[in-house]
């Protein structure tokens, strides 16, 4: 079911897609649209993915945090801290069920 809302999660959209939504941090995630803002300090393990191929997705935190990203779950990141205003992208490979980001 997820799948048939995949352009939800599209870089390009209309007006008929769902605005960007604010997730508040845990160690599990589950984004429903390409962008979304994240407020509070817990880390992220895990993000569930919102369709099952390949996708990418655009995070925004509200605050400079150290440690947002947490690498046991199911997130490869080069760095781990989340800059405030700056976007994140994050790509999802359904090979590995991993997301990469820098």
């Amino acid at each position: 079911m997820s799948d048939l809302l995949h352009q939800n999660i599209a870089t390009v959209q209309s007006e008929q897609q769902p605005k960007p939504v604010t997730i508040a941090t845990a160690a599990t995630i589950a984004p429903t649209t390409f962008l979304s803002f994240l407020t509070s300090t817990t880390a992220i393990k895990t993000i569930t993915p919102p369709v099952t191929g390949a996708h990418m997705l655009c995070f925004i935190f509200t605050t400079t945090q150290s440690g947002q990203f947490l690498t046991t779950g199911n997130i490869t990141a080069a760095t781990t801290t989340g800059v405030a205003n700056a976007p994140r992208f994050l790509v999802y490979d359904p090979l590995t069920a991993k997301y990469y980001t820098t």
